[in-house]
């Protein structure tokens, strides 16, 4: 495999995202099957293509329930309170930036990239921060390069250039892998229900007739014709006829609604950890709630160091440095919340230990986020 790689030239800062080829999504008809070819690209040792599957990742979003979730877990995130601080005390310049819809976009797009596995911005010079997303079926992790069309593997690399963020994993694809089977056979079941509704939802017309009165054959026939477009048959007299409706052997449609629910279930799972938080099931109760809300915070928390690990990394930090922001020796810091419950039996606990050993003053002030005094 030949790889072409094109430098940007020295003092001159391209735009990378003016360059490439740029092609509409794949919207044709895509099956659990085509997942599994499209995966197969995505993880061939000798030339990995991701561009397929992320036409399905772009078809599986559709889904309602997917897309429910998806933004559940990232709104747990963007919004949280963060800020800019140095030395433990908060930089009050950062605040504008930090509220900005800029910096809540790069949250998003930071979130995005564990669903995705990997992500890439591109920061434009000036005198703010301005930005545009790297569309992700260009971004060769392989081959460390941003590709001027999907299926290429002639582009501009770009490790080193200060303007260009790519965050994720080589071989990462991201949790939307995950989810790609269940919401295609979701869509499949979608269709044959609307299908079963279709046949056995509208009642059946039928009407008998005498064999040799052709007469009132034709009469019959304009009022089933004038009455509706309902399933009609005309049949005569001495016919034996016995129709099957199927309700019995698909318990009027349950099958479906149960393989529905079993689906968004496994979707549930594999974004928020969890099934409770999003629908309740018939044997749920308050105990397992819980449970199921103990599970989605711990995910949430992991949410949280993960993107304040990017936000602090040191590339994002030297662009901020470049549109003249006082970044140096510093880091984002997401402001702690509270259970009220759970501090109140915590600090049940603590009070006792003082009376056995001594606490310094860090403890409370970190374990219980009251702000230390100027």
């Amino acid at each position: 495999m030949s790889v072409t790689v094109k430098k940007a030239p020295e003092g001159k800062t391209e735009i990378i995202v003016n360059e490439l080829n740029l092609r509409s999504i794949d919207r044709t008809r895509k099956d659990v099957g085509t997942w599994r070819h499209a995966l197969m690209a995505a993880e061939s040792v000798y030339n990995p293509n991701r561009s397929r599957l992320y036409d399905i990742y772009e078809e599986i979003l559709l889904d309602g329930h997917l897309s429910g979730i998806i933004e559940k877990r990232i709104d747990a995130i963007l919004n949280k309170t963060i800020f800019f601080e140095q030395d433990g005390k908060r930089i009050k310049e950062m605040d504008a930036f930090v509220n900005s819809a800029a910096f809540r976009e790069i949250m998003r797009i930071i979130m995005q990239t564990r669903l995705w596995g990997i992500s890439g911005i591109e920061f434009i010079p000036g005198k703010t921060p301005m930005f545009a997303q790297i569309p992700r079926k260009h971004i060769k992790p392989n081959l460390g390069i941003i590709s001027f069309d999907q299926s290429d593997t002639e582009g501009i690399a770009y490790e080193g250039l200060p303007n260009v963020w790519i965050l994720g994993d080589a071989n990462d694809l991201g949790l939307l892998v995950k989810c790609a089977p269940y919401a295609l056979y979701k869509k499949s079941n979608l269709s044959d229900w609307a299908e079963y509704i279709e046949m056995f939802g509208q009642p059946v017309r039928i009407i008998k007739y005498d064999s040799y009165d052709e007469q009132t054959k034709q009469e019959l026939k304009k009022v089933l014709d004038e009455s509706g477009s309902s399933l009609a048959i005309m049949l005569p007299k001495q016919a034996d006829f016995d129709m099957k409706d199927g309700r019995h052997s698909y318990n009027d449609g349950t099958l479906h609604l149960l393989f529905l629910n079993a689906l968004n279930a496994e979707m549930s799972v594999i974004i928020l950890g969890n099934t409770e938080t999003t629908v309740s099931s018939p044997k749920s109760g308050y105990a397992q709630s819980k449970v199921h809300e103990s599970q989605q915070n711990e995910i949430t928390k992991s949410d949280l160091i993960y993107t304040a690990n990017m936000l602090n990394s040191e590339q994002f930090l030297n662009i901020l440095a470049g549109y003249g922001y006082p970044v140096a020796n510093g880091q984002f810091v997401f402001a702690k919340e509270m259970d009220l419950q759970y501090l109140q039996a915590r600090m049940a606990i603590d009070k006792q230990l003082t009376e056995l050993v001594p606490i310094s003053h860090e403890y409370w002030y970190d374990n219980y986020g009251i702000a230390r005094p100027e």
